[in-house]
């Protein structure tokens, strides 16, 4: 590829390569604590502690990950701002996340 056709997908890509890992674990019907320092291009990791299964589903439709009991689901954070989901089978399980551009 030539450069000029690279800097023409430069806007397509994320804007961070190989972003960072961060771990929200759901127990006792809640979600936990977001990690703070959350950026673009970084992996946020649900684990459910619970024996019953949840989902974290971003209002926006941002993300939607699938937590069976005893599993852990991931979504890569593909746009900044405050993102408030909630679990679709337990409607008052709700959280926030703040990703920075």
């Amino acid at each position: 590829m030539t450069a000029a056709a690279l800097a023409a997908l430069a806007p397509a890509l994320p804007a961070r390569a190989g972003g960072r890992s961060h771990v929200i674990v759901v127990d006792k019907m809640a979600f936990g604590a977001a990690p703070m320092g959350i950026k673009v291009g970084d992996t946020v990791t649900w684990t459910n502690r619970d024996i019953v299964r949840h989902t974290a589903t971003a209002r926006n439709g941002a993300f939607n990950v699938d937590l069976p009991p005893g599993a852990s689901a991931s979504a890569v954070m593909n746009r900044a701002g405050t993102i408030a989901y909630y679990c679709r089978f337990h409607p008052a399980m709700q959280a926030q996340i703040s990703v920075s551009a």
